[in-house]
């Protein structure tokens, strides 16, 4: 419902495509839309002698500028490294096609630049400098989507300049969405359930927005960090991992750390020259890989999205939203699927059963809101009876993780943790020191390892007892870069990077986690079972991809080659440090209805494209690090 001045408008989907004034229109329904305008520049000429509209834009971002044809002469454009915010309390509801006052003393040096690509430009007059607001992003996507507030409130906003570029696509994508009830491209990095409330705030906009624009025309290096907006959120051991010299980066607004350079540098450790190649804290990483795999390893993943699901018909919802059976022994965790109705991945994630009533529900950062819209839209719609609670700021996560993480645990907790007392799946409260802990066993990185959820005003209490414990046992510090190269060696998922809204279940090799006898069929069941007896998903299938050449290096994008002949890319990769190379999960598809089962692979020859290199790879559909997971349920 909107409530004008002319009077209630209502209506069974409200389109949002409002530009700069989104986040405005989005807060009258309480839905929030973080874009923000900035000044955005150009300089139009004098008639030049000779320019052809026909001639095509030429971009430099070396010299933060594009230039093209206007009228007789040219236009050069600015997308200056530092902006400025305009309009952070609001933007006037009558400023269509407004002027702004030009900034010529901070904007001169860069126009200079500009026009030195073209010097032309420098030889004829200029008919006008124009500054006008232009809305970004707080990551530089799109804002696309159902909102996870709101049924019904779709949005198609944020496109951070070049909506002429991708405003049909934009608007194709939503009439299908709208038509069909689900979107038919991938939208994990597009949604505006990506998004959290608090990057609506206006100091957040005001601060993103400046490195937003700018980044239009940087080099978009896979380890690029964010620098502006920092700080929002940070674990309760932030300062004691930034006494361990960690290296932070920004995880959906949580400082978390990505490496550690460890005590006793000089200040706090720098990312260094940024590369498409190995960077200088390479060894770092390894060390921190290498500990997990051989020793033990600690890992804040306070981060994590969690979810109290609470009720009498907290099992029935949780049951029905998942593929495997969640609802069965109390004390058990399940790692499992949340699908479409189509049989399409929506969530990769766990549940815990702590009693008939009460579960916990863990998923990755980027689908914090997204999870949390599918349980309250299904327990609404289905009445059933359940309460879900956001937790995620009330529990910390350790993770300790490594084939002496058992050795570790028993030192510092009464419990039995003993592989017959404490078997794999295992949730259960523990003691540790002063603190009650929920320990599940459970592991994201191939080891046989517990994740620890700990009361916020806690953790740094446990946090110490584990570290003093440790040093008998060389414990380590680990990052998030050792997380990835861990995980990807296993070839563990990640929904939203390896998987996405596109695929099927039985396509990313997640089969196992069904279970068909469960007493009410699970959302999506009937698509999969139907899929399952067609062998369809045979032609397209996640396979994993190591490079036979240590030197090289993956991050994503690169093409994979079968015979010669692209069959894929790389979607997500890191360097698998016991492999011994880059690695990564690629999605392989057949044109001419091929079977990919090991025969095909057996059959091929496998190649990626690196950069302007080609090289030799071994492709795998089982995880090439212990297939037969007997680390794990060591």
């Amino acid at each position: 419902h909107y409530y004008l001045e002319e009077g209630e408008i209502r209506a069974p989907v409200v389109v949002n495509c409002a530009g700069m004034w989104a986040r405005q229109l989005g807060e009258m329904s309480g839905v929030a839309i973080p874009n923000q305008a900035a000044e955005h520049y150009y300089l139009v000429t004098d008639d030049v002698p000779g320019v052809d509209p026909g001639w095509p834009v030429v971009e430099d971002p070396s010299s933060h500028t594009y230039i093209r044809p206007e009228g007789g002469g040219l236009l050069v454009g600015l997308f200056e490294p530092e902006a400025a915010a305009w309009g952070v309390a609001g933007v006037p509801g009558d400023c269509s096609f407004t002027e702004i006052s030009p900034d010529w003393e901070r904007m001169a040096p860069y126009l200079e630049t500009a026009m030195r690509r073209v010097p032309r430009t420098l030889e004829v007059g200029a008919r006008n400098f124009f500054c006008g607001p232009e809305s970004f992003t707080p990551d530089l996507a799109p804002i696309v989507g159902e909102a996870p507030e709101l049924s019904g409130y779709f949005v198609g906003a944020g496109l951070n300049s070049i909506g002429i570029l991708t405003g049909g696509g934009v608007g194709r994508l939503l009439a299908h969405w709208i038509k069909h009830g689900h979107p038919d491209m991938d939208v994990t990095g597009i949604h505006v359930d990506r998004l959290h409330r608090y990057q609506a705030n206006p100091l957040y906009r005001q601060h993103r927005v400046v490195e937003s624009l700018g980044m239009v025309y940087k080099c978009h290096y896979p380890f690029r960090p964010s620098e502006t907006a920092r700080g929002a959120k940070r674990t309760p051991l932030h300062a004691r991992l930034a006494e361990e010299g960690a290296y932070f980066r920004d995880v959906s607004g949580w400082e978390s750390a990505d490496w550690y350079a460890g005590r006793g540098g000089a200040g706090p450790p720098e990312m260094g020259p940024l590369s498409f190649g190995r960077h200088e804290w390479f060894p770092n990483w390894e060390a921190e890989h290498r500990a997990v795999r051989e020793a033990v390893g600690l890992i804040d993943m306070s981060f994590m999205s969690k979810f109290l699901v609470q009720g009498p018909g907290a099992g029935g919802l949780l049951n029905a939203l998942s593929t495997a059976d969640v609802d069965g022994r109390e004390g058990v965790i399940t790692y499992t699927q949340w699908l479409s109705d189509r049989g399409t991945m929506e969530a990769d994630l766990t549940v815990a059963k702590l009693a008939p009533d009460r579960f916990l529900v863990v998923a990755t950062d980027t689908m914090h809101r997204h999870v949390e819209a599918m349980m309250t839209r299904l327990a609404a719609e289905s009445g059933r009876l359940a309460v879900v609670t956001d937790v995620s700021g009330g529990l910390a996560q350790i993770n300790i993780q490594g084939p002496r993480s058992r050795e570790l645990l028993g030192k510092i907790t009464s419990a039995d943790v003993s592989n017959e007392a404490f078997p794999f799946r295992t949730a259960r409260e523990i003691d540790i020191g002063y603190a009650r802990v929920l320990c599940t066993r459970i592991t994201y990185v191939g080891e046989l390892g517990y994740e620890l959820f700990i009361p916020t005003e806690s953790a740094v209490h446990v946090y110490d007892t584990i570290v003093a414990a440790g040093e008998d046992v060389s414990l380590k510090h680990v990052g998030l870069k050792a997380l990835s190269s861990l995980r990807m060696e296993k070839a563990y998922r990640d929904y939203g990077h390896d998987m996405d809204n596109t695929d099927t279940l039985l396509e990313v090799g997640l089969g196992f986690t069904c279970d068909f006898t469960k007493k009410e069929p699970f959302v999506g069941q009937e698509a999969v079972q139907k899929q399952k007896e067609s062998k369809s998903w045979m032609r397209k299938r996640l396979v994993q991809v190591l490079v036979q050449d240590p030197e090289a290096v993956l991050f994503h994008g690169e093409v994979l080659l079968r015979d010669g002949e692209v069959v894929g890319d790389i979607r997500a990769a890191s360097y698998g440090h016991s492999l011994g190379g880059a690695v990564g999960l690629s999605m392989v598809e057949t044109a001419d209805g091929k079977k990919i089962n090991q025969k095909y692979i057996d059959a091929g020859k496998w190649e990626v494209i690196v950069a302007d290199r080609t090289y030799p790879a071994t492709v795998s559909l089982k995880p090439m690090y212990d297939p037969t997971n007997e680390k794990i349920k060591a």
